[in-house]
Formats: structure tokens, sequence, C-alpha cells
């Protein structure tokens, strides 16, 4: 086994390597921990008294993860197979996990680079909560939901489209029926997708509602569709998860005595 076939074995999740495990849970850790860390700056109080020990605590996650984005990188040709190691190089790079391992670094370098004003800096330390997403990696239950969520792309992208039209259609109706009574909540259809965004999720925040009599009623049907908007996507994940869950049980059965192999 040559060197880079041993760190691609270390840094790639899997529970019969032991050195795999441990290393799995170093970076879990140090994710949670740089999560909180994003948290604590929020208060004045701590950030004032801690300054230098949370930027000494950011180089090092900082260190680890960029060393672990590099060695990924590095070995991207034995997770994406491909004759040439430069496609396998922007496979990686422009993957789900290779973009959040660049976003989990990406803030702490720009300053570096760039001249950034203040606002976005605080923007930057922002996108360092993107970090939590790196735990779907390390854990089978988060992987789990991306799979499930892979697999139903088009039925979630059919629903998401069928929702997209009725705002459209909902928000145009409330416009036209509703824009001479008030004309300060529905100035244009584009101001009144916030109040079908509302009552199509049955949020109902309540600081744009009709006052005529069909903008009430157009309203009360936007409402009701809005509860089968919400059930339609929960049921088809429901569903991909059961059946998700139970090929999994029934690949992890012993084929010829039916139970759990251990």
């Amino acid at each position: 086994m040559t060197l880079r076939e041993k760190i691609f074995e270390i840094i790639e999740p899997s529970s019969e390597n032991k050195l795999s495990s441990y290393v799995d849970i170093f970076i879990m850790t140090l994710i949670i921990l740089t999560v909180v860390e994003v948290i604590l700056e929020s208060f004045h109080s701590f950030r004032a008294s801690y300054a230098g020990l949370f930027d000494l605590f950011e180089t090092f996650s900082v260190t680890v993860f960029t060393l672990e984005y590099v060695l990924r990188l590095l070995t991207a040709d034995l997770k994406y197979k491909s004759k040439n190691y430069g496609i396998s190089a922007l496979k990686f790079s422009f993957s789900f996990f290779g973009l959040i391992d660049f976003l989990a670094i990406l803030p702490f370098y720009l300053p570096l680079f760039f001249a950034l004003d203040l606002r976005f800096i605080r923007l930057l330390r922002l996108i360092r909560l993107f970090r939590i997403l790196k735990l779907i990696r390390y854990n089978s239950s988060l992987l789990l939901v991306l799979q499930v969520l892979k697999e139903k792309r088009p039925e979630l992208g059919i629903t998401l489209f069928i929702t997209f039209i009725l705002m459209l259609l909902s928000s145009t109706l409330m416009y036209f029926v509703e824009n001479a009574s008030q004309p300060e909540a529905f100035p244009n259809i584009l101001a009144s997708f916030w109040w079908a965004i509302a009552t199509l999720t049955t949020v109902g925040y309540g600081d744009v509602y009709p006052i005529t009599g069909m903008g009430k009623l157009i309203a009360s049907f936007v409402a009701i569709l809005g509860i089968g908007i919400v059930a339609l996507p929960t049921g088809i994940l429901s569903s991909a998860f059961y059946e998700t869950i139970q090929r999994k049980n029934e690949k992890e059965k012993c084929p010829h005595c039916g139970e759990e192999l251990h």
C-alpha cells in the first residue's frame, strides 16, 4: 500500500480502521468547538475578554481543516476514479463535501489577500457556521438524510415547482383584488409574494392580510392549499426514509438465516 493510499484510508470515514475512527472523532469534536466559538464570539463581553484565545483557536482549527482539505485534494483520484488526476481533483473540488470543506477555510484566508470592510468580515464569520455541515461526512444518520434527498430530487423538484406556480398565481390574484383597497400592503406582484409565502407555508405572520371579500375568499383557498403543500414533501421524504431504512436492514441481515449481522 502506497503512502497516498494509507492517507486516504485514514481521512476517509471508516469503522474498520481504528486510526481513521480516531481522526473522525477528532474532526467532529473540532467542528463542534468551532461552531461554539462562533456563537461565543457574538457576545461582546466574551470577545473582549478572550479575543486572543479565540484567534489562537481559529488559527489552529483552520490549520487542521486546511491540512484535511489538501490531503483530500491530493488523494482525490482514489475516491473519484479517473485516468486524469486533474479531472478527479475538479470532481472533488466541486462536489458537495469539497465545497463545504472549502467554505470551512475560506473566511480565514480572504482577508489576508483582499482589503475587506468590517461588514464583510462579519459576514465571513457567519460563513464559518458552514463547518457544521462537515459533520455529514462523519455521521451515518446525516449521510442517510443526504442519500434520501439525493434519491428524491425529481419528486422534490416537482413539488417546489408546483409551490412556486401556486405562489405566483396567488400573489398575482391578490394584487389585482387588493391593490385598490390597500396599495401600501399590495403595491405590486413581487411585494405580494411575501403574503403568498406566509400563507402557503401556513406561517401567517398577519402583517399583510386581505380586507376585501374576494381577497378573503382567495386567501381561504390559498391557506387550505398550503396544508397540502406542506404535507406533500413530508410524505415523499417519510416514505423515502422508510424505504431506505428497510433496504439498509435487509443488507445487514444474514442471507441464510435472516438474522442481523453484527
